[in-house]
């Protein structure tokens, strides 16, 4: 026991349904990364990347399971509530992806030359994954902020919430830019680069300030009105690069609006120009989103007295 007589275990963070959730996410983890690595393999980018995100996943996840039932994460200078819910949502999009680019490439119908036991595990990787996504994602749904509730964490309210899916998005976007774009071609085509890289920068800045608990480092103005005028302007940003991208790439004047027949597949340079096209006006529809969103709340940075919690 401590000095004030509470047990030294978080009993909330093992017997509760965010525990639960946070369990769950560990053994699919495992089980995940126990059949990849016994039969069901991985090759090339897509399986490197596939692994790379369960892996990542489980060891953040068990690192904060650990600091939460142990409460470590008080040593740590965090805001322990806003670094959990960015984690969750960011690991609810990395399982995501990697359920669908997993068996999109290794799942197939028939048995392959392995035989019908290395498809089955396959099948096996997909279901787990698909089942640590819906854990991850009840964690995100047991954290995110309510109407009517005091909002103690920008993070885990809608537009905290939407940062990482920015963020994410734009890592997207990066990698098809790197996948033999073209980019370099115009200086229209370099501008919308560095929209992208600025408006990436200016999301990650904000989740940083908010998890490291840096939210009054700016002096000019309240945070919450800082984060709504950066808001609005990766919003025109991402409004110029959504328009000025397609014209550049597809007008038959700079490029091609059909993809050219001898294009391989897989590294065709048309392709990644479609996927960032694609993903601008995504990413564009989701800061507009999150400016709306981000009219209508308001939050604190400190945290709700201990004697005020249930």
């Amino acid at each position: 026991m401590d000095s004030q007589g509470g047990p030294y275990l978080n009993k909330g963070a093992l017997c509760s349904t965010l525990g639960g959730a946070r369990i769950c996410q560990l053994a699919m983890g495992c089980a995940v990364i126990a059949m990849v690595t016994h039969s069901a393999g991985y090759s090339g980018s897509q399986g490197i990347f596939c692994m790379a995100a369960w892996c990542c996943c489980f060891a953040v996840s068990a690192a904060i399971f650990f600091l939460d039932a142990t409460r470590l994460y008080s040593c740590l200078r965090v805001s322990w509530d806003n670094l959990t819910v960015t984690w969750a949502a960011c690991a609810t999009l990395m399982y995501v992806t990697a359920s669908v680019v997993y068996p999109l490439f290794f799942v197939r119908s028939e048995c392959p030359y392995e035989g019908c036991e290395v498809r089955d595990f396959r099948i096996a990787v997909t279901v787990c994954s698909i089942l640590g996504t819906l854990a991850y994602g009840a964690e995100v749904a047991l954290c995110r902020a309510r109407p009517g509730h005091i909002v103690v964490g920008y993070m885990a309210t809608v537009p905290g919430l939407l940062k990482v899916v920015q963020a994410f998005v734009a890592c997207v976007i990066f990698g098809a830019l790197a996948n033999g774009s073209q980019f370099s071609r115009y200086a229209a085509t370099i501008y919308c680069v560095v929209v992208y890289a600025s408006c990436f920068a200016l999301t990650a800045l904000v989740v940083m300030m908010t998890v490291c608990k840096r939210t009054k480092t700016v002096r000019c103005m309240p945070f919450d009105r800082f984060v709504v005028v950066c808001t609005f302007l990766e919003v025109l940003l991402y409004l110029s690069a959504s328009v000025v991208w397609p014209v550049f790439c597809f007008d038959s004047k700079y490029g091609s609006p059909w993809r050219p027949s001898s294009c391989p597949q897989g590294k065709c340079p048309w392709d990644s120009k479609v996927v960032v096209a694609v993903f601008s006006c995504v990413n564009f529809g989701l800061y507009l989103t999150d400016l709306l969103y981000s009219q209508r709340i308001r939050f604190v940075s400190s945290r709700v007295p201990t004697n005020s919690r249930v």
